[in-house]
């Protein structure tokens, strides 16, 4: 990867919808180039997707819980990490080395939906020992791009 591809990279985290020639013109090269390198760099999964970035509230999901989750059992992390994968308001979750073995975050409508799904679903995963829900009051830092 060089200079240019990084300019690409750094050009399309911030703004996704240009057309191969806006993004040409914008890092100084011609279309053709431009269009070669960019599927290169999706061919090679340094560009895993392209989508929208939406805000939480104005589709009826800005209610976000980060939940720390530990797990009694490793045999169950497969079943847990499958199960986290079928709760559409899970929107991020991952695991980590030591205690806890989850930082998973949540966006639901308001706190009673959340305590719904907390109560019904999520604390129902196999292997949860203990869930600590912390309430997201304000994001700081939120989507930042990637350094390039």
């Amino acid at each position: 990867m060089d200079a240019i591809d990084r300019k690409i990279l750094a050009v399309l985290q911030a703004e996704g919808r240009l057309t191969v020639t806006e993004l040409a013109q914008r890092i100084g090269l011609s279309a053709a180039p431009c269009h070669r390198r960019l599927r290169e760099l999706e061919r090679g999964g340094v560009i895993s997707g392209y989508r929208a970035v939406v805000d939480p509230a104005a589709v009826g999901h800005g209610f976000e819980v980060l939940l720390a989750v530990t797990m009694d059992r490793e045999e169950s992390v497969a079943g847990f990490e499958a199960g986290l994968e079928q709760i559409p308001e899970v929107v991020h979750a991952e695991r980590l080395f030591g205690e806890p073995d989850y930082f998973v975050r949540v966006a639901t409508a308001d706190i009673a939906t959340f305590q719904r799904l907390r109560d019904e679903r999520l604390a129902r995963l196999p292997g949860v020992q203990r869930m600590t829900s912390t309430i997201v009051m304000k994001k700081v830092v939120d989507n930042r791009p990637l350094p390039t």
